[in-house]
């Protein structure tokens, strides 16, 4: 009883002492405290250099270096009233993470005298060690030069860490020869793509929209457990995962956690890092238990895309570290454990202009449903277009655990929009050889005025099984993994819209310059789109069998590991499409395909030397442990003189005891040796490959079942895991 894990649950009730959080602050007090917004900089900035800052946040305009100076003295002056001592370019480099080096006010002149000082050089740029992170082969060990470079249009905020605070700017980060080497600035470019694109076309309904936002607004899920129980399983701590563990007995069967009342342990966890949340910025406006035990999520308003990338990225950091406080632990990977639901990243996009409009929002005037109906249908030609991009865009070795099992999509990609606008579409579809008349009002305004009120209150149902589903006036883009960062998915997403929306554009002028009314060319191009696409529309279950065979007869792709998904990002396609568009040059591109090749390779490794590591040091001893314990009855039984029948069940054991040791202790040396032969293969994608099929694919599962099934074998005062009943409800 001295183990890890009965020490772990001995110290329960000492653990969930909770932490002593200040009583609720109203928010709208605390706000944007430690965010240098345009309003507070409006008391630190010259009135030219707050010029410069508004027009950069605003439009992109560039600051130049002289201005930089003054404004960094003002990021100074606000800093140093509120405690700060150091700075840091804060950004997000290719590791799924974000990365910081801090550098203090404090240097010294010439003779010797100590000052305070921050530069505008300091403010606008940086130059961390480019090679020591993932590049894919765009540095070398030697050559380590890389720049960070300030991105104004995301506020530079306060992190509080324990007693310290670090003003933090937000940074992209490339190369010595330019090249991206983060997250921020291809979505950066993808967000600009999208909002020339968008605007050429808005050009057509409303002159005096002169910018398109693309909006993003996340749900995050995520599992919280007990810091002393997780430190007892080296498997959650080294991949953030359960390589073991026998389903518990009861489990999420009775939907009894869902939407329930919030443990008070994680209620004060939960107000905690909400508070530190809205001191950043980060508008969160939900939370609650999410479907298994132990699983919660959080959602905050919508914003602007870039803004809101940035926010979802401190909140994975913010929780991560309030949790500590707690004696928690937050697990934001995607599968932590088998047989309940696992954690996803719901983004949930639009575009809004800035005349104030919801462009996938339904309006109540013909030109306006005109409007809508055209970003709407764009948005799934696009999807349906490169339908191998979404997918390649949200793979990951453990996302690999979650699509298509516990209420996860699948992962072929359809589209969800509804009975509506299924029917809407299905009208226009047949409008055969696409007669449409300025005139004729019941298309124009597709019969569906008397229901917008309905449809603007999400008279469409649900489908969780879709991966990429219509709400009401946004698309919720389900299949993202929890422990993704959302640039990933949304830079190919919002990339994709523009080249859709620029060849939208052409075909409706080609139309025009033919002698068509705007409307009617217009609606022929979107009827065009709405039959070449179709096959994408998909209202059923996505987990069904029928709709895989449904899927494979439509042509649509169902590529269900990553390292095959990735090789859309090497397609001339995919090239084309990313250069037309300067998101990626071709070196660039398949750079971030061997970094992400390198990145699952990596985990996978992790998680069979772990498996190896459990199973030969932790699991097989106990197993052998308790096989003497056996031995020794059934050698006293016979010693007693009690016939063979009396101790039968005893043998039965023993002998499945051996069988599981056996099967375990030659599949991970297997594994070991198959392991060995991965390693040895040169090209990224087959070691990839070969780690999938060889490591994981024969021997993960195998391990699994016959460790989880020692577990229910076994006594359990010597078996050495937390197990999933201990580790889900012991809070």
């Amino acid at each position: 009883m001295s183990s890890l894990r009965f020490t772990a649950i001995k110290n329960i009730a000492k653990n969930a002492i909770t932490y002593d959080v200040k009583a609720s602050e109203k928010i709208t007090t605390i706000f944007n405290e430690n965010v240098f917004t345009i309003k507070t900089a409006r008391h630190y900035l010259s009135d030219d250099a707050y010029k410069s800052l508004v027009a950069s946040s605003a439009s992109g305009k560039k600051i130049d270096r002289a201005m930089g100076s003054n404004i960094a003295n003002g990021l100074k002056a606000w800093a140093e009233e509120k405690g700060v001592t150091h700075f840091t370019h804060w950004f997000q480099p290719l590791t799924g993470l974000s990365a910081e080096k801090h550098d203090s006010f404090f240097t010294l002149k010439g003779d010797g005298t100590p000052i305070q000082e921050f530069e505008g050089a300091a403010l606008i740029q940086q130059e961390p060690d480019a090679s020591s992170f993932p590049s894919g082969g765009l540095r070398a060990t030697f050559e380590a030069r890389g720049y960070t470079a300030w991105d104004p249009s995301s506020p530079a905020f306060i992190m509080e860490t324990g007693q310290g605070k670090t003003l933090c700017i937000p940074t992209i980060f490339v190369s010595y020869t330019g090249e991206s080497l983060d997250t921020k600035t291809p979505l950066l470019k993808a967000v600009v793509a999208l909002d020339k694109a968008a605007v050429d076309v808005c050009q057509y309904f409303d002159k005096n929209v002169s910018k398109v936002n693309a909006t993003l607004g996340w749900e995050q899920e995520y599992f919280v457990i007990d810091a002393g129980l997780a430190t007892a399983r080296p498997d959650l701590l080294l991949t953030g995962r359960t390589v073991f563990g026998h389903a518990p007995a009861k489990g999420q069967q009775l939907d009894d956690h869902y939407f329930g009342a919030i443990p008070e342990r994680i209620y004060a966890f939960m107000r905690d890092f909400e508070m530190e949340s809205y001191k950043l910025g980060i508008p969160l406006r939900t939370r609650h238990n999410e479907v298994a035990p132990a699983q919660f999520e959080c959602a905050p308003i919508y914003e602007e895309m870039n803004l809101a990338v940035d926010h979802n990225t401190l909140l994975m950091d913010i929780m991560t570290r309030v949790a500590k406080r707690h004696n928690l632990i937050v697990l934001l990977h995607e599968k932590p454990f088998a047989g309940i639901n696992g954690s996803g990243k719901h983004n949930n996009w639009s575009m809004s202009t800035d005349t104030g409009v919801n462009l996938l929002a339904p309006g109540k005037t013909p030109k306006t449903n005109l409007m809508f109906l055209t970003f709407f249908v764009n948005t799934i030609k696009a999807v349906h277009d490169y339908a191998e991009l979404i997918r390649a865009s949200i793979a990951s070795a453990g996302n690999d655990h979650r699509l298509g099992a516990n209420e996860a999509p699948p992962a072929i990609i359809s589209i969800f929009i509804g009975k509506y606008l299924t029917d809407v579409l299905n009208q226009i579809e047949k409008r055969v050889g696409g007669n449409f008349d300025e005139t004729d009002e019941a298309i124009l305004k597709l019969d569906i005025h008397k229901s917008i009120p309905e449809l603007m209150l999400d008279n469409t149902d649900r489908n969780r099984t879709s991966p990429f589903a219509f709400t009401g006036n946004k698309f919720e883009f389900r299949a993202v993994g929890s422990s993704a960062n959302c640039a990933g998915p949304m830079t190919v997403l919002n990339t994709i819209m523009a080249e859709t929306l620029k060849k939208f554009k052409i075909e409706v002028d080609t139309l025009i310059e033919k002698g068509e009314k705007k409307e009617v060319a217009i609606m022929q191009t979107i009827q065009k789109y709405i039959v070449d696409s179709k096959k994408v529309l998909f209202e059923g279950d996505g987990y069904s069998e029928e709709w895989e065979k449904e899927a494979a007869k439509r042509g649509l792709p169902n590529i269900k590991t990553t390292p095959l998904s990735l090789d859309a990002y090497t397609t001339n396609k995919a090239k084309k499409l990313f250069e037309d568009n300067q998101i990626y040059n071709h070196l660039e591109l398949e750079a971030r395909h061997e970094i992400m090749l390198e990145d699952y390779i990596k985990k996978v490794q992790i998680e069979a030397r772990v498996m190896g590591d459990l199973a030969t040091t932790l699991i097989i001893p106990a197993a052998l442990k308790y096989q003497n314990t056996l031995i020794e009855n059934i050698r006293g039984l016979k010693e007693a003189g009690l016939k063979p029948d009396m101790f039968a069940t005893q043998k039965a054991i023993l002998e499945k005891i051996s069988l599981h040791i056996n099967t375990i202790s030659s599949h991970v040396a297997e594994m070991i040796e198959a392991r060995k032969k991965s390693n040895d293969i040169e090209d990224s994608r087959k070691k990839a490959i070969a780690y999938c099929d060889n490591v994981k694919g024969k021997h993960f599962d195998i391990i699994r079942y016959h460790t989880d099934k020692l577990e229910l074998l076994i006594e359990d005062d010597i078996w050495p895991l937390p197990k999933y009943r201990e580790l889900l409800f012991l809070r």
